[in-house]
């Protein structure tokens, strides 16, 4: 088969897990991820990368990180770049910068991030939290910089993906015919073959353990219920210290420098998509319009499909990303072939905006160890909000490589956002669509944010910091139940006993 000579191709992967109990600085850990990566092309590449670009990091925050990374590896691109919030970053990155190796614009690109949450906490504990000198320059912005969620959402205390996501959970549960408890239980099943992952991947994995669905479901001492119904195993935990990189380019670039051919693995095809970008507008809470239109996308584009895809990394920060994910492309929750190469965020450990460059370099190993085999990588940003999808195999693309269009798909999505009432004019009643019970860690419930939609269709975002509120909606079902909205000065407020009609 013919190869497009400007064909984007990964050559080179590296990455880095260190459990050790010194603090380490986010920038070391990439740079001998980036130092791995060069030498596991096979030949000397270093002087032909033209771009570095890195995600954000989060914890222990340097900025400009990739002109920091640059000069600690001692690389000198003509393009640095850094991206803001999302963890579909790396497979965003492939494509915007497979498009410009495309174009002829760049020739080789080093994609690097790490995250240092572990050492970030031991310096809190210490007090020693490590300071950089000055970035010898300034990053270029990359990618979209908008806030996760509303104004109007922050102020009914909805600020943090572990507050966010068990509300898209209740309304899978009640899709699903289950109480918060019942889908609680449901959920150990669900993500238990994530941990039997991780555990063949002692060297990588921060928790390479395989558990039990009753050792993740079950409410312990130490495995206390966060917000329902994610107890503690069933989050993404960001304190771990990892990096990961790899290096893409264009084919004709990679015979040049004679990489061995049992070192390429080519990108098929990649899109991002959107969905309607602050969840308070969404129609639909537990799906994804903006999963299912990339994955058309990128099946379409290279003329494959589903059941040809060996391998899965679904995007895996919470139980109701992998969910949607399996439910936009009308997959069996126990599919076979599984949904992480890595064992996902919980227990794979979960780098901030970098995992998904951790699930690449895994891909890429199976795919040089099978040739002929396809998987494909989602990686998601904010709250199943920005989603960038990509099909990987050895085997050369079936079509011309594309980064697809997704401009009709992306304003098709968008005109369906919904209206949203001002807290200052919650005064009427309204259905509860989707809600979370949130939980002390000693005290036990404490309140319930909810989304709920009014009689003429308008979505609205209330809260009750009733206690006796919170114990009475543990556990069970209320979606489809019927509050009475009560304006309050930042955000609208429900219930003072039984409301709850």
């Amino acid at each position: 088969m013919t190869v497009d000579p400007r064909t984007p191709v990964l050559v080179a992967v590296g990455e880095i897990t260190s459990r050790v109990d010194t603090i380490n600085d986010p920038i070391d850990l990439a740079t001998e991820a980036t130092r791995l990566a060069l030498a596991d092309a096979s030949a000397p590449i270093a002087d032909r990368i033209d771009t570095v670009a890195s995600p954000g990091i989060l914890l222990m925050r340097r900025d400009n990180p990739a002109h920091r990374i640059a000069d600690a590896v001692g690389l000198s691109p003509g393009r640095r770049i850094s991206c803001p919030v999302g963890g579909n970053t790396p497979q965003y990155l492939v494509g915007r910068l497979g498009t410009d190796i495309m174009a002829g614009t760049c020739d080789a690109a080093l994609i690097v991030g790490a995250e240092a949450g572990h050492s970030a906490r031991l310096a809190r504990r210490t007090g020693t939290v490590p300071q950089a000198d000055p970035a010898s320059g300034v990053d270029a912005v990359m990618g979209d910089d908008r806030p996760g969620l509303s104004p109007i959402e922050t102020a009914a205390g909805i600020r943090f993906p572990h507050e966010v996501y068990p509300l898209f959970e209740s309304v899978i549960a009640a899709r699903a015919g289950h109480t918060l408890d019942e889908h609680r239980v449901w959920l150990g099943h669900l993500m238990a073959p994530f941990t039997a992952e991780a555990a063949r991947h002692p060297g990588q994995a921060w928790f390479p353990t395989e558990r039990t669905p009753d050792e993740l479901s079950g409410i312990r001492p130490d495995n206390r219920l966060v917000n329902e119904p994610y107890t503690k195993l069933l989050n993404s935990i960001l304190a771990v210290d990892m990096a990961a990189a790899f290096v893409l380019m264009a084919a004709e670039v990679a015979a040049d420098l004679r990489i061995p051919r049992d070192r390429w693995v080519f990108s098929w095809a990649t899109a991002t998509c959107n969905d309607v970008y602050f969840p308070v507008q969404r129609p639909d809470l537990g799906r994804s319009e903006g999963i299912r239109a990339a994955g058309t996308a990128i099946l379409q584009g290279c003329g494959a499909d589903i059941d040809e895809v060996r391998w899965f990394d679904f995007y895996s920060c919470f139980p109701a990303a992998v969910e949607v994910a399996i439910e936009a492309f009308e997959l069996d929750p126990f599919d076979r072939r599984g949904f992480t190469i890595t064992g996902g965020l919980p227990y794979h450990g979960g780098p901030g905006n970098n995992y998904v460059s951790h699930s690449i370099v895994e891909m890429a190993r199976r795919c040089r160890a099978e040739p002929d085999e396809v998987g494909m990588i989602s990686g998601l940003g904010w709250h199943i909000t920005k989603h960038s999808l990509g099909l990987w195999s050895a085997s050369p693309p079936r079509n011309r490589w594309v980064d697809a269009d997704m401009t009709e798909q992306q304003a098709a999505i968008d005109a369906t956002a919904l209206e949203v009432v001002d807290a200052t004019d919650a005064t009427e009643t309204a259905t509860i669509e989707a809600y979370t019970v949130m939980h002390d860690r000693d005290d036990g419930p404490t309140s319930v944010p909810v989304y709920a939609r009014t009689e003429n269709g308008r979505r609205v975002v209330a809260r009750s910091d009733d206690r006796e509120v919170a114990s009475a909606m543990s556990g069970g079902m209320f979606a489809g139940h019927t509050i009475d909205l009560k304006p309050a000065d930042e955000h609208a407020r429900f219930g003072t006993e039984f409301e709850l009609t």
